[in-house]
């Protein structure tokens, strides 16, 4: 569910928001994302949920900041990696929607916990998962273009590739913690 929040652009442009100026409640967000309200505030209850944000009472002002659950240490580390790629990439809310978009779906996230148990086989994952090949390629296919699963040929066999960042590395390990 967490890669779900992820995967819009809208909560992830309210995130890095929150990253430049910390501390904003819906309105101020509202003003300077030029949204709605409604919008805003859906947005940062959706993050707050899954532990990405922090909110912050004062009076009857409600502040939002971009820290993660501490009882969560896996979304804690994903909160820095979010960070830094906001900090690094020249393109962070599609690099971040591209991997988050991995994990939308409940048939990958079986298939990188089959696979996190060891390399296997198509046909392999498809009897253990029970799922029919065109779903099977599809998933395998979506998760081979995030770079998230590799496909050794000639012997055919899946494994889960080696992450390349800290975002990579943080949304697997929170695939595999769930």
């Amino acid at each position: 569910r967490t890669c779900r929040v992820l995967a819009n652009r809208m909560r992830l442009r309210i995130l890095q928001l929150l990253l430049s100026e910390p501390s904003m409640s819906v309105t101020e967000v509202a003003a300077k994302m030029q949204i709605d309200m409604s919008v805003a505030s859906k947005s940062l209850r959706e993050l707050n949920a899954r532990g990405l944000l922090r909110v912050r009472r004062h009076a009857a002002m409600v502040r939002y900041w971009p820290e993660g659950d501490p009882s969560m240490p896996q979304v804690c580390d994903l909160v820095a990696a979010l960070a830094k790629t906001f900090r690094r990439s020249s393109a962070p809310i599609d690099l971040i929607f591209r991997k988050a978009t991995a994990f939308t779906a409940p048939r990958r996230i079986l298939i990188v916990r089959e696979l996190a148990r060891g390399p296997c086989r198509g046909g392999e994952i498809r009897r253990r998962l029970n799922m029919s090949v065109p779903a099977l390629v599809r998933h395998l296919r979506k998760l081979t273009d995030r770079g998230f699963v590799n496909h050794a040929q000639p012997r055919g066999a899946y494994r889960l590739a080696r992450p390349q960042t800290q975002l990579e590395k943080g949304l697997l390990e929170l695939v595999l913690d769930e």
